[in-house]
Order: C-alpha cells, then structure tokens, then sequence
C-alpha cells in the first residue's frame, strides 16, 4: 500500500473512533450550543441589525443608518438623563452595598455562635431584592404614610418627606433597596476573609498594630482579589437594574425622571412606544459602557491587587 494512503488511513481511523469515543460530550452540549446561538448570538445579531433601522414590530424595518445614535446624543433630553440617573445610582449604590457587605462579613468572621443562622438572615435580603412583591414593599415603607416615616417621628419627631414621590430623594431610596441586596457580596466576602491566614494578625499583633492598621495593611491588600470580583459583579449589574425602578416609580421614571434608569427608558421606547430600532441602538451602547467600565478595572487591577504570594 502506499505509505501516504496508509497514513491517511491510520488519520481518518484515529479521527472517527475519537468522534465516537466523544460522542457523548457532544450530546450533552448541545442542548447549550442549540441555546446560546438561538436564545444568544441570534437574538444580539438580530438587536445589532435593527439598531441601524427604524422599526415598530408592525411594520418591516427601515435602514436609517446611524440616526438612532445620532438621536441617543444629540436630540434626546430623557436618554441623557437617564445616563445621568443610571451613573449616579451605580456610584453611589455599588459603593454602599460592598461597603454594608465587608462590615456585616467581617462581623460574622469573628468566631460567632450560630454563623449559618446569621449567614442565612443576611443572604435572604438578596434572594428577594429583585422580586416586585419587595419592591412593592419598599415603595409602601418609604411612601409619605409608611414606615420609615413612622419611624422618624415617634423616635425624632420629625416628619419626613414622601421619599419615593420626592425627586430630591426618590433615587436615594433606590440606592437603598440595591444596597440592602449585599448577601451576595458578604458570603463572597466571608470566604475571602476565611482564606486569610490567622498568623498574619498575631504577627501583626507582636509589632503593636491595632485593629485599624490590621485592616488596612493586612485584610483590605489580601482580599483585593476578591474586592476586584465584587466590584465588577455588581456594577455590571447595577447598569442592568430594572425591577425597583419600574416598581417604585410606577414605570415612568417618575417623579420629574428622577429614576429614569437606562433600562427603564430603553423598556419603555421598545415596548411602550414600540420605537424597537432605537431600544436596540440604546442596548448596544450599553453593552459598551459596561464593556469599557469593566476593561478599565480589569486593566486597573495591576496598581491595587494583591495576591497571595505578595506580588501583584
């Protein structure tokens, strides 16, 4: 036989038992490969074409080129302040959920009694922050007659405003409802700080450092890996947040637009103005933001992480 048949042979013969001996895996894929390009890739080619047209979901679509983007940044008063609105709720929510979460897990590592207990109390805020019925809630407690008010005025004595009716606080009580959702981010925490060996702090002890040096020379530099992960998880998400805005504003962005989140508004010109071309130009440019917020931390990262063998 000719040497080059004969080695072709052998390939094909070693390729078709490697396709049966992995036949297995495939099928089990493709139940994921059949969604990401049906339920994913399709669907984004598809937003990605229809953000150059304009297009009602009644009527075939139009090519307009680039005038939906001309329009988000030129002619449209609500898309810039619902960029506002959306930058103020990241910078200031972010802050204060990781914030409530590294307190609230550096109290648990403290060797408490019943820490599942605890660790569970704490992560039920997380499980029910996204649902309306919390949502709902919230916007009772924060109304003109709600709790929080009750609360000021038998303790204080003062009467607070309708915080999610007033536009100088309705974003504020947002804030709040994101910040309260920390579980996530304290049982991520709660495992970096457990990784952090116990001999550092006694060492650290020996030279005389107190509680505060110790967190800021031994706990904050050894649990910014985790910090770096927190921090990216939860702004990606709260560019995407939807639900507490719609709820407690009624889904208008009210009052005056003062939670008109991005999502929010870009909801309302897909389904309630039926403007599809343009809640599709307005998705991509978000995809974006996030895109370039998450490459600048990653790139970032280098200056301030600190892993474990001390070197970044």
């Amino acid at each position: 036989m000719n040497p080059v048949a004969a080695t072709n042979k052998g390939l094909g013969h070693k390729l078709k038992r490697a396709w049966k001996d992995n036949i297995a895996a495939y099928l089990f894929l493709l139940p994921w490969l059949i969604g990401i390009f049906l339920l994913t890739l399709g669907p984004m080619i598809s937003s990605l074409y229809l953000s150059f047209t304009k297009y009602d979901m009644l009527k075939p679509s139009v090519w307009v080129g680039i005038d939906n983007y001309k329009t988000m940044f030129t002619n449209d008063v609500h898309y810039m302040n619902s960029l506002k609105v959306t930058f103020t709720f990241v910078f200031t929510s972010v802050p204060l959920k990781l914030g409530f979460a590294l307190a609230i897990a550096m109290l648990l590592n403290m060797g408490l009694k019943g820490l599942g207990i605890y660790r569970t109390l704490y992560y039920i805020p997380t499980l029910l922050g996204g649902s309306v019925a919390i949502a709902v809630l919230w916007r009772k407690m924060f109304s003109g007659d709600g709790v929080i008010n009750q609360i000021l005025l038998s303790l204080f004595g003062y009467q607070g405003p309708d915080w999610v009716a007033n536009p100088k606080y309705a974003l504020f009580s947002v804030s709040l409802l994101a910040a309260w959702q920390f579980g996530s981010s304290m049982i991520i925490f709660l495992a970096g700080l457990k990784q952090i060996p116990h001999e550092y702090y006694e060492a650290s002890k020996v030279d005389g450092a107190g509680k505060v040096r110790q967190f800021f020379q031994i706990t904050i530099p050894l649990l910014t890996p985790v910090l770096l992960f927190n921090i990216i998880i939860q702004i990606i998400g709260a560019f995407q947040s939807f639900t507490q805005a719609f709820i407690i504003s009624g889904g208008t962005g009210g009052p005056i637009d003062s939670t008109l989140f991005y999502t929010l508004y870009l909801y309302m010109k897909g389904f309630t103005y039926f403007e599809m071309g343009y809640a599709s130009a307005m998705a991509w440019v978000l995809l974006i933001i996030i895109s370039i917020f998450t490459a600048l931390i990653f790139l970032s990262s280098k200056y301030w992480v600190t892993y474990g063998d001390g070197g970044n």
